[in-house]
């Protein structure tokens, strides 16, 4: 079977395609030429990158693979989520009101938080995905 986006949908705490648009939106208007909002937002792609890549990947492993690989996985979603907060905690300094990063979640609070920060990198990798033809 094949998996689709409406699969990814009936899972707890997915975000919508519309929804993910939006936060991008006001993620990239938040940042706009702020040199160091940008680097910020460009270690955070990087890191993103890393950890979709290993994501994307997991499907396709075994499960010794994914014993082997899942602290790896861990270490990889925790610098996304590390870096969507840095970039967040700047902004918030620069009087940006960052709802993007809040709609997402608390993670501490709610670890089903912490999946849909790891989606929202995934999609934004996507999006850079699309754009680098």
């Amino acid at each position: 079977m094949i998996d689709t986006f409406n699969d990814y949908q009936k899972e707890k705490k997915s975000l919508s395609y519309e929804q993910m648009k939006r936060l991008h939106a006001e993620l990239a208007a938040e940042v706009g030429d702020d040199e160091d909002a940008l680097e910020l937002y460009e270690e955070l792609m990087q890191k993103a990158n890393r950890y979709a890549d290993m994501r994307a990947r997991w499907a396709l492993m075994s499960r010794e693979e994914k014993m082997d690989q899942d602290s790896f996985r861990t270490s990889l979603h925790d610098s996304v989520i590390t870096h969507f907060n840095m970039l967040a905690r700047y902004l918030r300094m620069q009087g940006k009101a960052t709802a993007w990063r809040d709609e997402l979640g608390d993670e501490k609070a709610d670890p089903w938080c912490r999946k849909a920060i790891g989606d929202f990198g995934c999609y934004l990798v996507f999006v850079n995905s699309l754009l680098a033809r």
